[in-house]
């Protein structure tokens, strides 16, 4: 018989796997890694290309032949994102760490992040001395304009926009907010690059944007980074910080006239046998990105009718990258219940993932840094800030009601099919379990 919701609604509810039925799929689903999905001769060739030239160094050789992998990387990947500029770096904390240096951040800055991301967007802060800053989240599990303004101070220099699990933030509403305190915008794409805001690639809206291309993320070489945007001088600054203050030809050509004296930075450089594996990922970008919208598409047509059904909020659901799909079950305990039936099915479930509560984390709520005389947290808001579980009511709740399932791009349509029957059998019977009885 052909699947259909209907007959799902018509049909009795069948026992769930937890419970001693059986389960929808006889063998585990599981999410992979996305970029190396992909990888084919593509990316063989640019290994062995290197390989031959005896080039791995980016900037020169003892041929004098670069292989150019990495520039060619950096042009190619602006263009896609629509801006002028890009500069490749080792990671995505790399990348985070310059473009703070792009911005100028520095000792008695305060830097506005969310209260749930990922560890490096609060370490890098720190390591540039200044003061981060946690607002809280809301549904869409990005930072909740509503809240955002309460942590601006007269000090406060950057709000970092990071979107979050391969769901754009708010920009409408952000960007606003930004522009009247006079605030530098950061866009972390790391978990979401490829989607878009209303047709614009994430990174083009802010003044500077950084994204990893880590393993988990949409393309990937194992590692990588990437630091973009149209203003020359952010760039050169972040090119800058990532190479021991040099500037050299690729990035002098492209940029024009330096603006810049050198200052003391790192060496965050890539290298070219991680730039051709990207540069053959970046070509790939936008099949990657269909696929997994498609896949996702199945799955949120497959449950819109089913009753009660709250989804993760989407400020801009067509540009979502699609890697996953979040309920509202009401409670921790709800969501707990449907994530372990979920997982009987075969089918895998998890809460929100990728990302840490930073306010609750030791380092954290501890304040600790590499030397107590840094300059973090001895400013007078350093001193007074709070951080901990207190500091992040709604971020915790947000966490705690929200489970889902991850997507794989290559999920087959019987993949998907499965996915949606397990949701559609047990979603139902645990909200039902969990419902107050009537009087």
């Amino acid at each position: 018989m052909l699947w259909s919701r209907r007959s799902f609604i018509a049909a009795p509810a069948a026992a769930l796997a937890i419970d001693g039925g059986s389960p929808v799929r006889a063998t585990p689903l599981r999410p992979r890694h996305f970029g190396p999905l992909y990888y084919d001769d593509a990316e063989w060739q640019m290994l062995v290309e290197v390989w031959k030239t005896r080039s791995p160094f980016r900037f020169w050789d003892f041929n004098n032949k670069p292989s150019q992998k990495v520039s060619t990387l950096e042009r190619e990947f602006a263009a896609r994102m629509s801006v002028k500029y890009a500069v490749a770096v080792n990671s995505g904390t790399s990348a985070l760490q310059a473009a703070l240096a792009g911005l100028g951040v520095g000792p008695g800055d305060e830097v506005i992040i969310p209260a749930w991301t990922w560890h490096s967007c609060f370490h890098t802060v720190v390591l540039a001395g200044a003061l981060p800053v946690c607002a809280e989240i809301d549904e869409s599990f990005n930072l909740d304009p509503n809240l955002v303004e309460r942590h601006i101070t007269p000090n406060t220099r950057v709000l970092m926009c990071v979107h979050l699990q391969g769901n754009p933030a708010d920009m409408d509403r952000l960007l606003p907010i930004a522009r009247r305190h006079n605030l530098k915008v950061l866009e972390d794409v790391s978990q979401a690059v490829g989607a878009s805001y209303k047709g614009r690639p994430l990174g083009s809206m802010g003044d500077i944007a950084a994204a990893s291309l880590q393993v988990n993320k949409t393309i990937s070489a194992g590692e990588g980074g990437m630091v973009y945007s149209s203003d020359g001088t952010l760039l050169e600054r972040a090119v800058r910080f990532h190479d021991v203050g040099n500037l050299r030809a690729p990035h002098q050509e492209w940029l024009g006239q330096s603006k810049q004296e050198a200052v003391p930075g790192g060496n965050f450089r890539m290298n070219e046998f991680t730039g051709g594996v990207l540069l053959a990922q970046v070509r790939k970008l936008d099949r990657i990105v269909s696929d997994i919208r498609g896949v996702a598409k199945r799955v949120y047509d497959g449950i819109a009718d089913l009753p009660g059904l709250k989804l993760r909020g989407l400020p801009d659901p067509a540009g979502e990258l699609g890697s996953g799909v979040y309920l509202d079950l009401g409670s921790k305990e709800t969501r707990d219940k449907f994530l372990a039936a979920m997982r009987a099915e075969n089918v895998p479930a998890a809460g929100p993932s990728g990302s840490v509560i930073l306010p609750v984390q030791p380092y954290a709520a501890r304040k600790l840094t590499v030397h107590p005389a840094w300059p973090t947290f001895n400013s007078e808001h350093g001193k007074a800030i709070q951080y901990g579980a207190a500091s992040c009511p709604r971020t915790i709740d947000v966490l705690n009601r929200f489970g889902g399932v991850l997507l794989d791009p290559r999920y087959s349509e019987a993949d998907t099919r499965d996915i949606v029957a397990a949701i559609r059998k047990v979603y139902p019977q645990v909200r039902a379990k969990s419902s107050p009885p009537t009087a």
